[in-house]
């Protein structure tokens, strides 16, 4: 039926008469098909449009006539755009985006009110406001809602282009003229100002919706408390909650969630607790997530016990952690550097069946990478890929840049191989890794063909590729091709920074060739102190601090401060040739050009030569520490008196203790920790010269003595002491003891790791007790605690354990779901073959 009337339409009224034979091509209208999801094709309507004349009167009119008809409307008003058949004016916009604003078409409407808005950009007849004119001439006083919904679905159409400034004057504009925009729009608009960080114009709409008598609801009011926590504002977020009440509208799950967020993210994790707490004991709404922000916020502010207990209380309130919880802790426990407990949870989370990922999977290797476990960081690599899980570019990089550091170059390289294979295709970055892989090797000639390779296949190479290879040259001494490869570089337009000259420059020192590196360094336009700082670094990496000494005295008569990373190296090298007077010359020279508070100068100084095992020289660093006026801090006294214990100089460390006592600094339980461990060595040493009649050492210090000290002090055992007091029982064969100290450590509501189930499963397995062992290492599995190498090690020397465990594992799989690939389920339990 509607066929022929467009057919009539078009013939009679809105087809220009200029040639009657043009007429014959206008029946082709008739004969499309109705059908809301195929509209007029195009390729089906007047083979020559050209022929056809539309005036705006008459399209108007066609549109006006398909009313009732909003899908045919639309089609017919796309399809007379096509070709070039008609420009659609003002009032053709207005007549479509009535009907279909009438039909509740948004998504329709919004695509016209987008192609209106484009228009506007470029040129057109006519704009936003004069459209809205005509609409509402049409409307007159009829269907006055028409307007009010147009008006909305306009705002979010600026606001869905990034047009705001529009989309805030048109609001206000239709409040003015009448038709206010329901307050969803309102909503959207705010919501995408927050997202574009334009946090103030968001508050302004929110502080001026009532003078255009708009209320607003739950969103409205959660979109404010997240802008003001984007900016900091949290106290103004509080408030917001007051005028909610105020208001009489109830606070969804979403506006505590987005609170607590908010005070997460700027380091208030403990007042986004109790507000989570309030909120329980009043039984207000609560979302899941919120628990991930509080792990996440306590992470990152470094309170990981706090971290724990929010994640220990999800089950409790009925939230069972999820990925994002477990991920969040996972994070805080890697940057940390308590990796045995981040591969520990990963454990429990992936024994639940909560899907991990690579994002996970990165965040443990990077911790690994970061500490220079890189060894291990490769081992986790392969267990990892042994489960099945998809592992990217981010995963193979920080593996391929581990093996380079530990001069495994050829499997670095096989792993390069291994990504393509796998339909992974190497980036920038991974190819990079690689041919520093190879320059730290020595391998140049296999580090510049990998760099061609890299170019041929279309990764241009950056500054940072650049940089590794000019390095690489330049510290095998090969001054002329690393300038050779800068003079390329530069050519394809690639300009070298302040890190390119200090490659060359610490290379060539490196190399040993000082001369080239002051010609360099002297033929640069503009010097800097980094130059002067690689320059230093180059020379006491090669050996020759004399020199280096001299450069670092005459840069500091000019006021010149060289960087922390060449000041220490020089420090370091002072003192391991034991020159102490230089190095004090040196010391007290930077605590008089670096703004460093000196106290954290002299820590990082301490800290740096008990890693180097020079604790002669830490404690003189200390006592002229001390002759100055300060005061050791609790983090000095714990790596020197850790340091002396790890060296066996326990009446140094003891003496350390003394002095820390004196002087009211309370020792904590790392401290306690390294002395227990010191004196249980010592201890053993001690007893075994008695059983062969050597005599015994005087001041002997039992480790039980030091604990008992600790608890008196007020000082409660972690799990760390706890282990290393177990592991002191069980070696001196007291398995009765360890046992005890392992309950009352379970009692007092601590989780042993992997490290107490192996000190234990050791003391259970050197007496004998396979069964015990067996029962000890099952429930460590039903935990989801996965056995280290040392465990692995038990199992491979006791057979008959070793079978137990595996039977019970096995069976732990059957129950979860049958034998496929049973091998890799049970690798994923940690338990080698």
């Amino acid at each position: 039926m509607w066929v022929s009337s467009i057919k009539s339409l078009f013939c009679r009224r809105y087809v220009k008469k200029v040639n009657l034979s043009r007429f014959y091509h206008v029946s082709a209208l008739g004969r499309l098909k109705p059908s809301f999801s195929n509209p007029i094709p195009q390729d089906s309507v007047v083979a020559h449009s050209q022929f056809l004349e539309f005036d705006r009167v008459g399209v108007v009119e066609a549109l006006n006539g398909l009313r009732k008809d909003p899908n045919l409307a639309f089609s017919l008003f796309n399809l007379l755009k096509t070709g070039g058949r008609f420009s659609h004016d003002v009032y053709s916009y207005a007549a479509i985006a009535e009907i279909l604003c009438v039909w509740g078409l948004d998504r329709k409407l919004d695509s016209v009110l987008l192609e209106i808005i484009r228009k506007e950009g470029d040129d057109a007849d006519f704009g936003i406001l004069e459209f809205l004119q005509v609409l509402e001439e049409r409307l007159e006083s009829r269907c006055s809602h028409v307007l009010v919904r147009v008006s909305g679905a306009l705002v979010k159409a600026y606001a869905s282009v990034g047009m705001f400034d529009e989309a805030f004057k048109l609001l206000f504009l239709a409040a003015k003229r009448g038709f206010t925009p329901h307050i969803r729009s309102c909503n959207f608009l705010m919501n995408q100002l927050v997202k574009h960080k334009k946090v103030d114009l968001a508050m302004e709409i929110y502080c001026r919706l009532k003078t255009v008598a708009l209320s607003p609801n739950d969103y409205t009011y959660t979109i404010a408390i997240k802008a003001l926590c984007v900016n900091g504002n949290l106290k103004e977020a509080e408030n917001v909650f007051w005028e909610m009440e105020e208001s009489g509208v109830t606070p969804s799950d979403f506006a505590y969630t987005t609170y607590i967020e908010g005070l997460c993210t700027h380091g208030q994790s403990d007042k986004g607790l109790r507000v989570l707490q309030e909120c329980i004991a009043k039984k207000a709404p609560m979302d899941a997530s919120v628990y991930a922000f509080l792990i996440r916020g306590f992470c990152n502010e470094k309170k990981l016990k706090e971290a724990e207990r929010v994640f220990a209380d999800m089950e409790t309130q009925g939230f069972p952690p999820d990925h994002h919880a477990y991920s969040a802790l996972i994070q805080g426990f890697c940057k940390a550097g308590y990796l045995t407990d981040a591969l520990h949870l990963h454990s429990e989370m992936t024994s639940k069946g909560i899907k991990t990922n690579c994002v996970i999977f990165s965040l443990i290797l990077q911790g690994l990478s970061e500490r220079g476990k890189n060894a291990d960081a490769a081992a986790e690599f392969k267990k990892f890929e042994g489960m099945g899980i998809f592992l990217d570019e981010t995963c193979y990089n920080i593996v391929l840049n581990a093996l380079c550091h530990l001069g495994k170059v050829k499997e670095a390289a096989a792993m390069l191989i291994e990504m393509k294979s796998k339909q992974i295709v190497p980036d920038l970055i991974n190819y990079t890794t690689l041919v520093q892989g190879y320059c730290l090797k020595g391998k140049l000639i296999d580090a510049w063909n990998l760099f061609e390779e890299m170019e041929k296949i279309g990764h241009n190479p950056d500054i940072t590729s650049y940089n590794v290879l000019i390095g690489g040259f330049s510290r095998l001494g090969y001054a002329r091709d690393a300038l050779s490869l800068l003079n390329y570089m530069e050519a394809l337009g690639v300009k070298p920074n302040i890190v390119t000259d200090n490659m060359i420059i610490e290379g060539l020192c490196i190399a040993g060739k000082e001369e080239d590196a002051e010609e360099f360094l002297d033929n640069l336009e503009e010097k800097c102190s980094e130059n002067y700082s690689a320059m230093i670094s180059g020379l006491c990496q090669a050996g020759n601090t004399k020199k280096a000494f001299k450069i670092f005295v005459r840069l500091s008569k000019q006021g010149v401060l060289v960087t922390k990373g060449s000041f220490f190296k020089l420090l370091h090298n002072l003192f391991v040739g034991d020159d102490h007077k230089k190095a004090l010359q040196l010391l007290k020279q930077m605590l008089l050009l670096d703004p460093m508070p000196p106290k954290i100068m002299y820590r990082k100084v301490i800290g740096m030569l008990c890693e180097a095992k020079k604790m002669d020289s830490a404690m003189w660093v200390f006592k002229a520490m001390v002759k100055t006026g300060l005061t050791p801090d609790s983090k000095i006294y714990t790596m020197m008196i850790d340091n002396y214990c790890k060296l066996n100089c326990l009446k140094e460390a003891f003496a350390l203790l003394h002095d820390m006592k004196n002087r009211a600094i309370k020792p904590n339980a790392i401290i306690y920790t390294c002395l227990i461990d010191g004196s249980s060595r010592q201890y053993r040493v001690e007893s075994y010269t008695e059983r062969v009649g050597m005599g015994r050492k005087e001041n002997k210090t039992d480790p039980v003595t030091i604990l008992a000290e600790m608890k008196d002090a007020g000082v409660q055992p972690d799990v760390i002491c706890y282990t290393v007091l177990m592991e002191h029982y069980c070696k001196v064969s007291n398995i009765e003891d360890a046992i005890g100290l392992f309950k009352e450590m379970v009692d007092g509501g601590l989780k042993p790791d992997v490290e107490t189930y192996g000190s234990l499963l050791s003391g259970h397995c050197e007496v004998g007790d396979i069964n015990k062992a067996s029962v000890l290492c099952k429930e460590m599995l039903d935990k989801g605690i996965r056995p280290n190498d040392r465990i692995n090690s038990l199992l491979g020397f006791h057979r008959k354990l070793k079978d137990m465990i595996l039977d019970h594992v096995i069976n732990s799989i059957l129950r979860r779901g049958g034998i496929r690939n049973l091998k890799a389920m049970i690798m994923q339990h940690g338990i080698a073959f």
